[in-house]
C-alpha cells in the first residue's frame, strides 16, 4: 500500500490535484460572483409599472397582420426614390427643388 510519505513524494498528488481543485472550484466561485452581477442589474433594470403595462400593450397591439393590411393599401407604383441633400448642399434649397421636379405639371 502507499504510505503518505510516497503520495507526497508524487507530482501528479502535490501538484495536479491542488491545481485541479482551484480550477473547478474557482469555476463554481466565479459562476456566483457573475450571478450576483446579473442579479444586481436586472434589480436596476426594473421599470416603473405603468410604464412596464404601457411597454407591454405596444408590443402586443403590433400585429404582423395590421401591418400587412396597411402596407398592402399604400400605393407602391407611383413612388419617387429622391436622395436627401449632402452636407455641403442647402437642405431646404434642395428640398425645393425636389418638390418642383416631383410635382405634376397641368
Amino acid at each position: 500500500m502507499f504510505s503518505l510519505k510516497a503520495l507526497q513524494k508524487n507530482k501528479t498528488f502535490r501538484y495536479g490535484v491542488p491545481m485541479l481543485l482551484m480550477v473547478t472550484g474557482g469555476s463554481f466561485g466565479l459562476r456566483e460572483f457573475a450571478q450576483i452581477r446579473y442579479d444586481a442589474q436586472k434589480l436596476n433594470k426594473k421599470l416603473d409599472p405603468s410604464l412596464e403595462a404601457k411597454v407591454n400593450v405596444e408590443t402586443q397591439s403590433v400585429m404582423l397582420e395590421l401591418e400587412f393590411e396597411k402596407m398592402k393599401d399604400a400605393n407602391l407604383d407611383d413612388w419617387k426614390n429622391i436622395r436627401g441633400p449632402r452636407p455641403w448642399e442647402n437642405s431646404r434649397e434642395y428640398q425645393d427643388q425636389q418638390r418642383m421636379k416631383t410635382t405634376p405639371e397641368s
